[in-house]
């Protein structure tokens, strides 16, 4: 029908010579007259008529040549067509195929459940009509009153209604989630469907590399290929590649790119196959944006539909991503999180998450936000909150009269670090900034419309006067009392007043880095007429999708640089400066308000689009600014925009790592020391030695509003978004090898065939008890998936890069972890390589090594785990509080259980690290009753034995694990199975969730 359409469009838009002749040939000017004038004589009524009849026969010609334009244009669509078919691959056909796609939004095939409540009800909205699955009829078939019930429960409880089959989904379930308004909590386990997953190629890659495996396994299974696709939309937006090698210059954006696509050759080739050879993927190129702020300006829809038959069913936008910033698009009411990409695997495979219906915490804000303050000094104050409250496995929701103070971008900006915060998600419900937000971002007006109208029928629909929900629990901010902040040196938690900044950093120098003696030195820098030395600001960066995706604090820093450059100001000459956008958008509205030249001319050009120095692709200092550092042992510092600041992650050399607005940012690259206190003390002089404080230079938030309503248009989204899956001349140029199953080149450094199906077979193995396990590590608390799977630069003198010097790749190649997860053999000697990790068996030391036991030989952890591989010895590791903390890596347990590794012993585990270790096949073991690794006097000499593994293994369970030391006395503890759900014991008996999936879909071929 729009094909129809739009080829009348084009045949009207290129009318033939012939109608235009034939239009010529009336006198129009004559003819009108004649019709208007009065009729009051035979001759005006004969030149009436001859008039009327010459115009009728004008508009016969014309339609007449319409006609057999469109016939023509039809012929030669139909020819096109036919062609381009018969040049596709059959991979190719099945996406062609398969994909229903109108823009962002795509309603494919879905499965709903029996119904038994009979819920299901049609919407109206204008002349179309959609059926969904009616809340407020539950509630009349017997669930009772849930209109207190949180939006984002309401989200849970629409999603079983949909899928209730009384299999997977019962009425059970649904009278749990009633009952949780009654007890604010439950113990009830549920199957959750997504209606989307969302990926960026860092974990995404890896994940197309597990889909490849899976069809050469069902091969050998004698199964079907086809079985393995995504069932769910799948979008995988490339964000997470570009690094800042070049910056503060005119030509760094196209430089880097250039590198970015040398370096990712066949990661991307790899990623332009599996568009075409699976169904419901697609990818956005390079270049683009960050995946989360695509997600906001663009997939996202706050209401989805799919297609029951000829039936058009409306449900709630939901999500899992394989980030764990996923949650940022919970503040346009779309409820999402982050999983690792085995969990992401499974659900695009037709699996349910399974989960436990969450504690909900309620977040109130009151009051309006004071002048000078900003969405991140927000952000950082409730992550900050929230940390110390404790909300780790359960659901954040914001709600009170501050939710009417907050635009949509301040609202992502808030869920966008719920991750930090330690909250499976931080939503907002539907309201009416979510539609002024989604009419300014240029989304289609029937989906707009569908959006509210679905929202105010299912009682998802926030208003003033709306009754508060009844959470678990809550706590509340006063936005008044919101200050400007920096969070740091190491943890995204660790909220600094601005005005306490610098007296805190001095602190962090004695007490924290050790650093009693020469704190004021400074040395010469080789080649430069400056100096450096503790403190100063080695980077600072306008980076993630946090910030980025916020117009004012973009736009506010654009002002503070115009203000400083109007003062005189410059940036110092050793900041390493750079501005990556998170999308496309971002660039018009800087370019459109002249600002990008006032952030030109202090060095924040646009280097890429993507993440950058957020997940460490800070790219390198210059060589004499490094070597200043290293050899004087200096506590240099980045400041950032991001949402993590994990030590190690941002850069190497950068000890001291601050998350800060943008605008901040840009102030410290003025002041270009943590010394400063930029609060009060000058960030420098004018051109008359006056000095110029950060007051002087602050933009009103009077005046950056304005700037956001003048500049920011919906024309700029609908533009940048039009053909977004199109990619540059770059990605168009990439060829695609391949059909069904992908052909694996063994002298590739990035895409490897994984080991992780070899001599599977239909039936698992029965389970089995660990007996003799060595420890591999003794790690401490906090140990974040970056130490467990680093995703910066590859050490040269590491297991990692001898691999790679092995098969001849410089060291000027070896790109970064990230860029190679598509590599098992780099995967697993980066495993626990973190340059910052601390092994307490090998005590004093820093980086990826350990003892070989019972010898007692130092050595890397890589090389010690294959020599216990070849004696067939299992492993274990011991570690403190929130293992696992920090992205959503799933490399932190592939890694894992490649090493060797049968079981992690831990004081507790970050929510989808626990997930993905049992998704490999490794057991999550807790201490109990307040138990920690100093209780037990380890010195990694021990051997361990865990029973009751091999008999009745059950969710949550107690069991033995005995420890045998180096004089053979034994001490028997017990511990808690973190396996946590029925599902799991499946996948574990499996040996993974992967596993468990292929083995299903071979059976049922």
């Amino acid at each position: 029908m729009k094909a129809a359409k739009k080829t009348k469009k084009a045949a009207k838009a290129k009318r033939p010579a012939k109608a235009k002749k034939a239009a010529k040939t009336v006198k129009a000017k004559k003819v009108a007259k004649a019709v208007k004038a009065p009729a009051k004589t035979k001759k005006a009524k004969k030149a009436v008529k001859k008039a009327v009849k010459a115009k009728k026969a004008v508009k016969a010609a014309k339609k007449a040549v319409v006609r057999k334009a469109v016939k023509k244009a039809a012929k030669k669509a139909v020819a096109v067509k036919k062609s381009v078919v018969k040049k596709k691959s059959p991979a190719k056909k099945v996406v062609a195929k398969s994909v229903k796609s109108t823009g962002a939004a795509r309603s494919v095939p879905i499965v709903v459940g029996h119904d038994t409540l009979k819920t299901r009800r049609t919407l109206k909205v204008g002349n179309k009509s959609y059926a969904y699955y009616s809340i407020k009829a539950a509630e009349k078939a017997g669930l009772g009153d849930l209109s207190r019930l949180p939006y984002s429960m309401k989200v849970l409880l629409e999603n079983l209604l949909r899928y209730e089959d009384g299999r997977s989904v019962t009425v059970d379930d649904l009278k749990a989630v009633a009952q949780w308004l009654k007890d604010k909590r439950s113990d009830r386990e549920i199957a959750y469907r997504p209606a989307r997953v969302l990926m960026q190629d860092f974990t995404g890659v890896p994940a197309v590399v597990d889909l490849a495996a899976m069809r050469d396994a069902m091969t050998h299974l004698g199964g079907d290929t086809k079985k393995i696709n995504p069932l769910s939309p799948v979008d995988l937006v490339i964000d997470h590649s570009v690094m800042v090698d070049y910056s503060a210059a005119k030509g760094a954006f196209q430089k880097n790119v250039d590198l970015e696509y040398e370096r990712n050759g066949e990661r991307y080739a790899f990623l332009r196959w599996g568009q075409t050879a699976f169904d419901n993927f697609r990818v956005v190129p390079p270049g683009t944006g960050i995946c989360h702020q695509v997600n906001v300006e663009y997939l996202a829809q706050t209401v989805w539909t799919g297609m029951d038959g000829k039936a058009e069913v409306a449900y709630p936008d939901t999500l899992v991503g394989t980030d764990s910033h996923t949650t940022m698009v919970n503040g346009l009411a779309v409820l999402g999180w982050g999983v690792g990409g085995i969990e992401a695997e499974a659900a695009m495979l037709g699996q349910p998450i399974s989960m436990l219906l969450p504690e909900v915490v309620g977040f109130r804000l009151s009051g309006k936000p004071k002048e000078g303050t900003t969405a991140t000094d927000l952000v950082l104050t409730v992550t900050q909150m929230l940390r110390k409250k404790g909300v780790v496995n359960k659901f954040v929701e914001f709600y009170g009269p501050g939710l009417d103070e907050l635009s949509t971008a301040d609202r992502c900006t808030i869920a966008n670090m719920a991750p930090e915060y330690g909250a499976t998600c931080g939503f907002f419900p539907v309201d009416g900034e979510t539609i002024a937000y989604l009419k300014a971002s240029g989304r289609d007006p029937e989906r707009v419309k569908l959006v509210e109208a679905y929202a105010k029928a299912q009682g998802f629909w926030r208003a003033p006067k709306s009754a508060d929900p009844v959470f678990t629990d809550t706590l509340e901010l006063d936005l008044s009392t919101v200050e400007p902040s920096l969070a740091g040196p190491t943890r995204p938690e660790g909220r600094v007043p601005l005005s306490r900044a610098a007296v805190e950093f001095k602190d962090a120098m004695t007490n924290f880095y050790g650093k009693k003696t020469a704190v004021d030195f400074r040395a010469k820098v080789e080649g430069s007429k400056f100096d450096l030395g503790h403190g100063d600001v080695v980077i600072a960066a306008i980076t993630s999708c946090t910030n980025t995706s916020n117009p004012s604090v973009l736009l506010g820093a654009g002002l503070l640089a115009r203000n400083a450059l109007k003062k005189g100001l410059t940036t110092k000459p050793w900041v390493k400066t750079s501005l990556a956008p998170g999308s496309q958008v971002v660039t018009d509205y800087l370019a459109q308000s002249g600002l990008q030249k006032e952030l030109d001319a202090l060095g924040f050009q646009i280097v890429g689009y993507g993440c950058t120095t957020c997940i460490g692709n800070s790219g390198p200092l210059p060589d004499n600014i490094s070597k200043a550092i290293t050899d004087n042992d200096f506590v240099v510092g980045a400041v950032l925009s991001g949402n993590r600041n994990f030590e190690g992650r941002v850069h190497p050399l950068t000890k001291a790592n601050y998350l800060a607005s943008p605008m901040l940012v840009v102030a410290y690259a003025l002041a270009g020391n943590l010394n400063v206190d930029v609060a009060a003390e000058p960030l420098g002089y004018d051109k008359k030695g006056k000095p110029v404080y950060l007051k002087d230079i602050w933009p009103s938030n009077k005046e950056i509003a304005a700037t956001v309503r003048k500049y920011v248009t919906p024309a700029m989204f609908k533009k940048r978004y039009a053909d977004v899956f199109k990619g540059d001349p770059n990605w168009r140029k990439i060829k695609v090898d391949g059909g069904q199953t992908y052909g694996w080149d063994n002298k590739s450094t990035y895409v490897q065939h994984p080991p992780y199906f070899e001599g599977m077979s239909t039936t698992p193995s029965a389970i089995t008890d660990v007996k003799g396990a060595r420890l591999l590590a003794i790690l401490g608390d906090k140990i974040t998936t970056d130490h467990i799977s680093p995703a910066g630069s590859i050490k040269k003198d590491g297991p990692a890069g001898h691999y790679l010097t092995d098969h001849t790749v410089s060291y000027a190649d070896f790109n970064s972890y990230g860029a190679r997860r598509g590599n098992h053999e780099v995967m697993m000697r980066g495993t626990f390589a973190n340059i910052r990790i601390k092994n307490e068996m090998v005590p004093g030391t820093e980086g990826g090594i350990t003892k070989h036991m019972p010898a007692g030989e130092v050595m890397s952890i890589y090389d010690a785990a294959m020599k216990y591989k070849a004696s067939s010895t299992p492993l274990v590791i011991v570690a403190g509080k929130e293992y696992g903390n920090g992205s959503s890596r799933d490399w932190a347990a592939k890694g894992t259980i490649l090493l060797g590794v049968k079981a992690v012993i831990a004081e507790s585990y970050e929510r989808i690290h626990r997930s993905n270790l049992v998704g490999m096949g490794v057991l999550p073991l807790q201490f109990l009753d307040g138990m920690t690794r100093f209780d037990l006097k380890l010195d990694g000499t021990e051997r361990f034995d865990i029973s009751g593994i091999a008999t009745g293994l059950k969710p949550r369970m107690k069991t033995p694990v005995t420890i045998t030391r180096a004089d053979n006395s034994t001490q028997t503890i017990e511990v808690l199975c973190r396996i946590d759900t029925l599902d799991e014991i499946d996948y574990y008996k499996n040996g993974g969730i992967l596993h468990y999936v292929l083995r299903n879909l071979a059976k049922a071929a």
